[in-house]
């Protein structure tokens, strides 16, 4: 299916994944990003409706309103990242658990991303991936052997 934004949704949503440990409540959604425009709000857009198809928008109160609000700005900092240092996003795949969210960002760029050290608050730029790591319970970088580009993750609480 094709977005209004352009981008093409690969996969709506997926059955369980046999031997998980929560796999009766594994969603998965997946966005083709490639070389379209807007990347960035395509998969803000993208990442809400799936927070709005799973219950975590309209917020109930404060903290979920928090928690949906740290998904959208993780989501905009790992494909932002993608954009500007590792010749741009591929996929977005947004995966919900019981009590977990995993946002993945593939990309076609070997670089490594990181937090920059020492950060300096009033800097521009260069704050992506300390954000990323504050707002996250765990990212990560996962590559396939003999492929390019690699998968650059990270999860989050799902609202209490």
């Amino acid at each position: 299916m094709d977005t209004a934004a352009g981008g093409r949704e690969v996969e709506e949503s997926v059955g369980p994944v046999v031997g998980a440990a929560d796999a009766a409540d594994l969603d998965v959604r997946t966005l083709a990003l490639g070389a379209t425009s807007g990347t960035v709000p395509l998969a803000r857009d993208f990442t809400r409706s799936a927070l709005y198809a799973w219950g975590w928008l309209p917020a109930a109160g404060a903290e979920a309103r928090a928690a949906a609000e740290d998904v959208l700005l993780v989501v905009s900092e790992l494909v932002t990242n993608a954009c500007l240092h590792a010749e741009g996003p591929e996929v977005l795949r947004v995966l919900r658990r019981a009590k977990v969210l995993r946002l993945e960002v593939t990309d076609r760029g070997a670089g490594q991303p990181a937090p920059r050290t020492p950060h300096r608050a009033g800097r521009p730029g260069g704050h992506g991936m300390f954000i990323v790591q504050r707002l996250c319970l765990d990212w990560g970088i996962e590559r396939r052997p003999g492929a390019p580009g690699k998968t650059v993750w990270a999860e989050l609480a799902a609202p209490a």
